[in-house]
């Protein structure tokens, strides 16, 4: 059984009863039934016209479908809104790039004619998190289904309305029946799905452990994978920076979605000359700012985490972390409401041994350290096993630009938080994942790299 609650009260909002083997059989295998029309006989023009009514769908049911993500899993309804709107984003963009993107490219050889051709693998599973709903599976579906792929998606059980609405968008915007399927299964299932003949690749974004299980047995099979797992980016301020920028985009980069971003910002390794400084600022700031309520409520800026045992989880980190020296700036609390409400939290004085320093912090909690120089900081953000993204703030781009390419992560930005963007890719290294999503490299995952030679 999955049950739709609403975490900012509790409220059962829905139950939904999981497929047995036969259903969950059934739908696999007619969609690998579907690759043959799909990938091979409709044409990429019109898997792209159809891409592009997905976006127009997104946008004309953007109150109703955000109302469902803030209601399911707790975020602000503007959080809500503005992630349907870059899951539209996503899909004009591939609907117009798709073409260009997957043309065969011309290579120059002996051959009178030689080129290489992206063709599509057939169906891809997706394993899907709950913290960005929407977002995260429509930067999968857009490109692999108008790579020619067809799409399974077995979403968090915490979110079975948003992924019953996600098949439904496809459905209104005219896509044929198992082009897009939602699964509607336990994760006790996934191993099977993935095993399945008709199944050829398999995405995840979530948890490390996750990662490492669907990678097993994906491996056994000799499938491909993308892996887009955790992350405990760095955002380094150095000693020239302006600090009422630094802290407004502090604000920014830890709290967008309560923290429950694997890009967020979560260690603030910050220049000795300057740390009491921003913790200061950091916790006016935060103080101010923050206020808990109905994430409906325009006027809330401090809503739910999705669910307890993850505020659970994240408490515990935190006062395992102080029990070892961390020092407790502000926060370290459940709210006294109805919800699952964390204070939002600074952490100072950490040190290596703590898990603030070496675990990711899925929440409101920030975590402040204190570097002697830029080297000394590129070596605290790269000690952590995470390398997703990053983030430097300087006025001395010479010095930025070549921390940016020593950071070990799949991206570094430069005197702006981390976000994701179609246009560029995404993903990570380390155990932060790997493959990518977005942008060419993204469309291209899935695809057979295939070299035609023609004498």
């Amino acid at each position: 059984m999955m049950q739709s609650i609403n975490p900012a009260n509790g409220e059962l909002l829905a139950e939904f009863e999981t497929w047995d083997d036969e259903t969950l059989d059934y739908v696999v295998t007619q969609a690998g039934y579907m690759f043959g029309d799909w990938g091979k006989l409709t044409p990429i023009e019109d898997r792209c016209a159809l891409m592009k009514r997905v976006a127009d769908v997104l946008r004309d049911d953007v109150d109703l479908l955000a109302e469902l993500i803030t209601l399911e899993m707790g975020k602000s309804y503007a959080e809500a809104k503005a992630e349907v709107e870059k899951s539209a984003w996503v899909c004009e963009y591939y609907a117009e790039k798709g073409p260009q993107f997957l043309a065969d490219e011309p290579v120059e050889t002996d051959a009178s004619k030689s080129y290489v051709a992206y063709l599509p693998l057939g169906v891809v599973l997706a394993v899907m998190p709950w913290n960005f709903p929407f977002w995260q599976v429509f930067r999968f579906a857009a490109p692999a289904l108008i790579a020619g792929n067809i799409g399974l998606l077995k979403h968090a059980s915490n979110v079975p309305q948003c992924a019953l609405a996600i098949e439904e968008v496809f459905r209104k915007a005219g896509f044929p029946d198992h082009i897009f399927s939602t699964l509607m299964i336990g994760s006790d299932k996934v191993e099977a799905v993935i095993r399945h003949p008709a199944v050829k690749a398999v995405t995840l974004t979530g948890s490390e452990p996750a990662g490492r299980k669907v990678a097993a047995i994906a491996g056994s099979e000799l499938k491909k994978t993308v892996l887009e797992l955790g992350g405990s980016d760095a955002f380094i301020v150095l000693d020239d920076v302006s600090m009422n920028t630094v802290v407004e985009n502090a604000v920014k980069g830890r709290f967008i979605n309560m923290g429950q971003s694997c890009i967020a910002s979560k260690r603030f390794i910050v220049d000795q000359m300057q740390a009491d400084k921003f913790t200061q600022q950091f916790k006016e700031a935060i103080e101010s700012h923050f206020v808990a309520g109905d994430p409906m409520d325009e006027s809330t800026t401090l809503a739910p985490m999705a669910r307890q045992d993850l505020l659970d989880e994240l408490h515990d980190q935190v006062m395992r972390s102080v029990e070892m020296g961390a020092t407790l700036v502000c926060g370290g609390y459940q709210l006294d409401r109805p919800g699952c409400y964390y204070a939002p939290t600074i952490l100072a004085d950490v040190n290596s041994s703590m898990p603030a320093w070496n675990e990711e912090f899925f929440g409101p909690v920030a975590i402040i350290i204190k570097s002697t120089e830029p080297a000394h900081a590129l070596g605290i953000a790269n000690s952590v096993d995470f390398g997703l993204g990053g983030s430097i703030w300087t006025s001395d781009m010479a010095t930025a630009e070549t921390m940016a390419r020593g950071m070990e992560s799949g991206a570094t930005f430069v005197n702006s938080i981390t976000f994701s963007d179609p246009r560029m890719p995404f993903g990570g290294v380390k155990n932060s994942g790997y493959g990518r999503e977005l942008s060419v490299q993204g469309i291209r995952e899935f695809t057979n790299v295939k070299s035609i030679w023609i004498k």
